[in-house]
């Protein structure tokens, strides 16, 4: 690996020439506007990813106001996490056949419209409704962010660009709890969780004009037409894999664990109907060739995946330990883990910059982080005395966040950066299909092991933070495995290609 972390002698799909996409502007990477669009596309992706966590401190909330009982409820927020990752690789498809400036636009549309139905709604079920819309709203939107900068951007700056995009991704997740608390202490009364919903309205609008402005507009490519077959096999795949996830806290798993073998099923369908298309004509949904040929794809999709199957879990873990166990409110529950969400913003920032010079080696040192943080997290939670734990635990949880800005910001720009432009929309929506699918595994997981060691011993909330917590720390590792094998095979490939460089120096030397 050189020092921009990229492999030698790798023929990959994203090093072979291709053609520019021009257009209005934006398709050479040299507008000048690009910045103020990829701002534009960030805070629109904020906005998404944050209303995947935001929404879990106000659920007590709308359960009293709207009388809705605890399964109908969990729906709120695990019914716009499951539309969320069925649309991700289809819309990301779309977004490249169509246009994603087109599709990022009408999705942030409809999400706007949809964050207002669901601050309005005046019953349960019309919550739900509204929510699910939203999460397909911003399933369309998500990969049409990656796509974007694969288009506006070329070299150094897609790598720049990148990082702020892995950074607005690790600290929507890290500041949900933080953000949602504040805003039921600011709105204050029964009615406040409306609130949650009705900031996106002002934000989103904004957004979308500066969007009709600034995104690249691109000429119509040729008309091609949607894999439909691989639509059908890949959204039933996710749906049968995530539905008995997001109902477990009803015994879903329990109840529906026979869906997890028909998911693998349909996947591998999914896998094989998708070659043959490539063999085909060339036009499936999601190409194969992204894992088998593009430098970094595979490696960096599942480092992501693992990752959030560890992380993603531990702020329900938290709230549910600070508001339950220690008598927090949702405001001081998501103050307590602030550490871990400035200490990601930090890392994110110069992470994105750094990634070119250290490559893979920048994630490893961040899932080492990470796993150091959450694992001393877990012990002090569980060993020091009384209420002073939160106070001795604040260390740990910014060593964790340091980590955890290094790991996604420097993840998502390796894993992305070599995938050519016309796939940018479907490989993004795959990469975050993959995060989507490990949160819901560690949502589920890890509250679940909670509420076991609560069982097992009512009101130890202590031992109960400390074992969910801890369990988390362990998929981490398994992603750092991964990560430390892709960068030791990095060095081994640079010191092949350094031996014949040195070997025909000597030569040279031996001549004059």
């Amino acid at each position: 690996m050189n020092q921009t972390g990229t492999r030698p002698n790798d023929v990959t799909a994203g090093n072979r020439s291709e053609p520019v996409e021009l257009g209005t502007h934006g398709g050479d990477g040299s507008d000048p506007r690009r910045w103020k669009a990829l701002a534009v596309t960030l805070v629109a992706g904020f906005m998404s990813l944050l209303d995947v966590t935001i929404v879990a401190v106000a659920l007590p909330s709308m359960q009293r106001a709207l009388h809705a009982s605890a399964p109908a409820i969990q729906w709120v927020v695990s019914g716009y996490a499951l539309a969320f990752a069925l649309v991700l690789v289809t819309a990301g498809r779309i977004g490249d056949m169509i246009g994603r400036r087109r599709v990022f636009l009408l999705a942030l549309g409809g999400f706007v419209l949809c964050s207002a139905a669901a601050g309005a709604a005046p019953t349960i079920g019309l919550l739900i409704a509204a929510r699910l819309a939203q999460g397909v709203a911003a399933g369309c939107l998500a990969p049409q962010n990656s796509a974007l900068i694969q288009q506006m951007f070329r070299g150094a700056d897609r790598g720049k660009a990148f990082g702020l995009f892995g950074a607005t991704v690790g600290i929507s997740s890290a500041v949900g709890p933080v953000v949602g608390g504040l805003i039921l202490k600011l709105a204050d009364g029964p009615q406040g969780w409306r609130w949650i919903f009705y900031v996106n309205v002002p934000v989103g609008a904004l957004a979308l004009l500066l969007g009709l402005r600034l995104l690249p507009k691109l000429a119509p490519g040729r008309r091609e037409r949607l894999d439909l077959v691989g639509v059908l096999l890949l959204g039933c795949g996710v749906l049968t894999l995530m539905f008995p996830l997001v109902l477990a806290e009803s015994g879903g798993v329990k109840r529906l664990w026979w869906l997890f073998l028909a998911g693998v099923v349909l996947l591998a369908a999914f896998a094989r109907w998708e070659r043959r298309a490539a063999a085909r004509d060339g036009r499936p949904l999601l190409d194969p060739r992204l894992v088998t040929e593009t430098r970094g794809y595979a490696v960096g999709a599942a480092i992501a995946a693992l990752y959030f199957v560890g992380v993603s879990g531990v702020w329900l873990v938290f709230a549910l330990f600070f508001q339950n166990g220690q008598g927090y409110s949702p405001l001081q529950s998501g103050l307590a883990v602030t550490p871990f969400a400035i200490g990601s913003a930090a890392a994110a920032a110069i992470a994105g910059r750094l990634v070119e010079r250290f490559g893979r080696l920048l994630t490893v040192c961040g899932l080492a982080a990470v796993a150091l943080g959450l694992g001393a997290t877990a012990l002090i939670l569980r060993l020091a005395p009384g209420d002073s734990a939160v106070w001795f635990a604040l260390p740990a949880l910014f060593v964790g966040g340091v980590g955890s800005g290094c790991v996604i910001s420097p993840n998502v720009t390796m894993t992305l950066r070599d995938v050519p432009v016309r796939m940018a929309g479907a490989a993004g929506g795959a990469l975050q299909t993959g995060q989507r699918l490990g949160g819901a595994v560690g949502t589920a997981a890890l509250p679940g092991l909670f509420y076991v060691a609560l069982g097992a011993h009512p009101h130890d909330y202590r031992t109960a933070v400390a074992l969910a917590v801890g369990s988390g720390v362990l998929p981490v590792l398994c992603a750092l495995g991964l990560a430390v094998h892709d960068w030791l095979r990095d060095r081994r490939a640079m010191s092949r290609h350094r031996a014949p460089e040195v070997s025909h120096s000597h030569t040279h030397a031996g001549q004059g």
